[in-house]
């Protein structure tokens, strides 16, 4: 079977799961707006449809992304270190966004310690992704269009999610945000595995 199939099938999992979510978040919340409301207010407890929507838009997808990082890891095996920790700290990304879903916003806004597990996990998802752009930039020896894609994702993503204006358009700006991210797993698992292939075909059949 071709290695290169299974991490690029997660990730474009992880992207139809998470877009469909979205597309469908109106449903039984018909003011819910993706122009100024964050992803994760759909998915607040006691919104109808909570559940399913967090599994849909975060969960899923993340331990999708969680596993092609898995079968990514032959292909940066070779790569030194900073590959290495750099490939981690993406899936630690990825886990931490599937955690977004497991741990929601209280529709109340009551239980302030849902509120801060959910900021926490959220906070973690960028800020393991950051260092990771730029570890893998340095290390995968991928070419000079998959270190600027690697740095360019470093620095909008924290752009996007935090430090956009929280203003009329912050739900908009957050879902470039993921937009983006889930685009770079895409990119990633598309050039990285394609080393893991390449290595193969390269080496010599073994003797019989």
């Amino acid at each position: 079977m071709n290695p290169r199939r299974p991490a690029v099938a997660l990730a474009c999992l992880a992207s139809g799961l998470f877009v469909a979510s979205l597309l469908l978040a109106g449903a039984g919340l018909p003011e819910y707006s993706h122009r100024v409301h964050p992803v994760a207010l759909r998915g607040a407890t006691g919104l109808p449809g909570a559940m399913l929507f967090n599994a849909g838009a975060f969960l899923l997808p993340g331990m999708a992304l969680v596993l092609a990082a898995q079968a990514l890891r032959p292909a940066v095996a070779g790569r030194g270190w900073a590959a290495r920790i750099g490939l981690t700290l993406a899936q630690l990304s990825a886990l931490a966004f599937a955690l977004q879903g497991a741990l929601p916003l209280d529709g109340s806004g009551q239980d302030e310690r849902a509120m801060r597990l959910h900021a926490l996990v959220w906070m973690l998802w960028w800020i393991a992704f950051v260092p990771a752009m730029l570890l893998l930039a340095l290390g995968a020896r991928r070419g000079a269009g998959f270190a600027f894609a690697c740095l360019a994702a470093a620095v909008l993503v924290p752009l996007l999610a935090v430090l956009a204006p929280v203003d009329a358009w912050v739900g908009l700006a957050q879902r470039l945000a993921f937009a983006l991210w889930l685009s770079w797993w895409l990119l990633a698992a598309l050039v990285l595995s394609r080393v893991s292939v390449s290595a193969q075909e390269s080496l010599p059949p073994a003797r019989r």
